[in-house]
């Protein structure tokens, strides 16, 4: 179902009163009685029940505010996952690159060095040994070179305030000027700096690369059943996760060393948001599945009882007289399994169907109806 609020058109924190006059203002509008040439008239009629249905139900409003602002945070962190991820890829390219040149700047020194002790030892021994690459390059001058000023003025400046702050006995701050110099990634700084403090021997315990993000389909089967499924890592590793209890769509689960690995680093984590695939029974909104029942018109008017799938096998309900297109039966706890160490539930939302062929007795009701002609 579309947002209920955006059906009804009216504003999240609406009274019951406004609520309750936009529904009929527009029920009035979509009705099929008025609409006979718009052969939607009906679904949309219906989706507008619906609507009012949700939102005359503090409960099922509360809820339903609640799944919405939890589907929003989801989006939020899916899109900050992605760029992450990106942000990631690029680095590792260009932490690669770094390493490469690194290691031939301090092949060449070492090389100097032996050279220098085989003429004098006493120049060998008085000789510093300064860390650069070709033609003096410090490795400053190589990180500006291959990221750019930004990068290296980021790195200095995060290299001074850490200076200072083990100074001071404090924790290291990254010192940014803001507004002085076009913004780096947080990802790109710290694998940055930590390259050149290890290439200098100033850090005494290995690093810990950045972790790296995916997308981890799953199905409803998958989650009611606690599979154990195979990611696909950005190197092409395979990385098994055990899904859990308190799992549903926009979960993001951590695996500890199984991110990004570098030469030297300690490896970083994989986190893997999870997305449900379609299904064809049900539909999730938080830890609820959501599943649609046709019944029979005469079933919708005089109520009488059906036969519904759940997860757990066919379950019969019953549904209340006069119950329209607009109306739920819920069954407590055969949902996902949730946080709390229970269940949600099984909303099944009805649906009312006519038959395959007309009937008379019924069309000629109606249209007394319509002109007011009770019999």
């Amino acid at each position: 179902m579309r947002d209920p609020y955006s059906l009804l058109g009216v504003k999240r924190n609406a009274e019951p009163e406004e609520i309750k006059a936009a529904w009929r203002a527009k029920a009035k509008t979509v009705h099929p009685d008025q609409n006979q040439d718009d052969p939607s008239a009906t679904s949309r009629f219906a989706e507008i029940g619906q609507a009012y249905e949700v939102l005359k139900d503090p409960e099922r409003r509360k809820r339903y505010d609640r799944a919405a602002e939890m589907h929003q945070t989801i989006m939020q962190q899916r899109n900050a996952a992605r760029e992450a991820a990106e942000r990631a890829k690029a680095a590792k390219a260009n932490a690669e690159k770094v390493m490469e040149e690194l290691a031939k700047a301090n092949a060449q020194n070492a090389k100097a060095q032996a050279q220098a002790r085989g003429q004098s030892q006493a120049q060998s021994q008085a000789q510093p040994q300064n860390q650069s690459g070709p033609a003096g390059e410090t490795p400053e001058d190589m990180i500006e070179r291959i990221f750019g000023a930004a990068a290296a003025d980021h790195v200095k400046a995060q290299a001074a305030g850490q200076a200072q702050a083990a100074d001071e006995h404090a924790e290291p701050v990254r010192s940014d000027a803001a507004g002085e110099r076009p913004p780096l990634p947080a990802l790109a700084i710290d694998l940055i700096a930590s390259i050149v403090r290890r290439f200098r021997g100033t850090t005494p315990t290995p690093e810990k690369a950045p972790d790296i993000s995916v997308e981890a389909t799953v199905t409803v089967e998958d989650l009611l059943k606690l599979n154990t499924i195979t990611l696909k890592a950005a190197d092409d590793r395979e990385v098994r996760l055990a899904l859990e209890k308190g799992m549903t769509e926009g979960h993001v689960a951590r695996l500890k060393g199984q991110g990004l690995k570098l030469t030297g680093m300690k490896s970083g984590d994989l986190l893997a948001s999870l997305k449900i695939a379609r299904d064809s029974r049900f539909r999730v909104e938080g830890f609820d599945l959501h599943t649609t029942l046709s019944i029979s018109l005469e079933d919708a008017v005089l109520g009488g009882d059906a036969s519904v799938e759940t997860p757990d096998g066919s379950r019969s309900i019953s549904i209340p007289a006069w119950s329209g297109s607009d109306q739920t039966v819920r069954l407590d706890g055969l949902g996902l399994y949730n946080d709390a160490g229970g269940r949600g539930d099984l909303v099944v939302e009805l649906r009312v169907v006519l038959w395959e062929k007309p009937n008379e007795k019924v069309t000629d009701l109606m249209r007394h109806m319509r002109h007011g002609l009770y019999v």
